[in-house]
């Protein structure tokens, strides 16, 4: 079904608590990164990916430009109104970080991490914001969310032969980037993923902080999400030096978390709690 995210994680959930107006909007653009995430599938041949990263770039191109072909997109268009040009740009964002994930390129500095977070952020979070006071709070919530994901699934990635830390942060531990997929980590790497991660909880708390009590309740789901991420980076902390294992960072209770945290938004109190 076009505008519903698959069921269970922080996206779901995330969808879930979105007010009913912006559901839809959250929906597509989960359901649109989750098809152009497709091109990364293990096994795909790579001119089929390619193929398929064109085939999106152009349908983006014909969004932006009021002629969306594909479901989701035309779902966009249809619930964005005035503001669809803008949010379908920032789709050309999760294309262009597909293809560099699918030429396994990596960071040389913190910089560009930064930069591919950001726009990951502007296309799936920022578009909820749009025309609010809260659009920077929730710019810099996005990118944090999106960090912690990929901190979370760092030796995964490693696997796959996608290295989600800067090379300039590595090579003063003596950190090679194969390293990265052979936990348990040595206490040099582990030290820095803790400190990253206490670092990224504190910016999810003053992102969260920063968005007026006027705005929450309609931010409701990009609270949600930023709570959960909260939670999965502290569980993958107190792991280290092992590795998080596949989807151990969600749990049943993530549930009534979610609910409770909805419920603070809802009444423009949301708020992360302190390490």
């Amino acid at each position: 079904m076009p505008g519903r995210p698959e069921a269970g994680g922080s996206r779901a959930l995330a969808w879930l608590y979105c007010p009913a107006a912006q559901r839809p909007i959250l929906g597509a653009l989960l359901g649109i990164e989750r098809e152009i995430g497709a091109s990364l599938r293990s096994g795909l041949d790579h001119t089929v990916a390619h193929a398929r990263l064109a085939w999106w770039r152009e349908e983006c191109a014909r969004s932006s430009g009021g002629n969306p072909g594909h479901p989701l997109t035309r779902e966009l268009v249809a619930h964005l109104g005035a503001t669809s040009a803008a949010v379908l740009g920032r789709l050309t964002g999760l294309v262009d970080l597909a293809e560099w994930d699918l030429s396994r390129a990596t960071f040389d500095s913190r910089l560009e991490l930064a930069a591919y977070c950001e726009r990951w952020g502007g296309a799936i979070l920022e578009p909820l914001a749009l025309g609010t006071a809260a659009a920077a709070p929730v710019r810099a919530l996005a990118a944090s969310v999106r960090e912690i994901e990929l901190l979370v699934s760092l030796a995964a990635e490693a696997h796959a032969g996608r290295i989600r830390l800067p090379l300039a942060e590595l090579e003063p531990l003596a950190v090679s980037p194969g390293q990265l997929a052979q936990p348990p980590w040595p206490a040099a790497l582990a030290a820095l993923l803790r400190e990253r991660h206490r670092q990224l909880r504190a910016a999810l708390a003053a992102s969260v902080a920063a968005v007026p009590p006027a705005a929450q309740p309609s931010l409701r789901g990009a609270i949600v999400w930023a709570a959960l991420s909260a939670q999965h980076s502290r569980r993958a902390a107190q792991r280290l030096p092992a590795a998080s294992l596949t989807r151990d960072h969600f749990r049943a209770l993530d549930g009534w978390r979610a609910w409770r945290i909805a419920r603070r938004a809802q009444a423009g109190r949301g708020r992360l709690g302190a390490d």
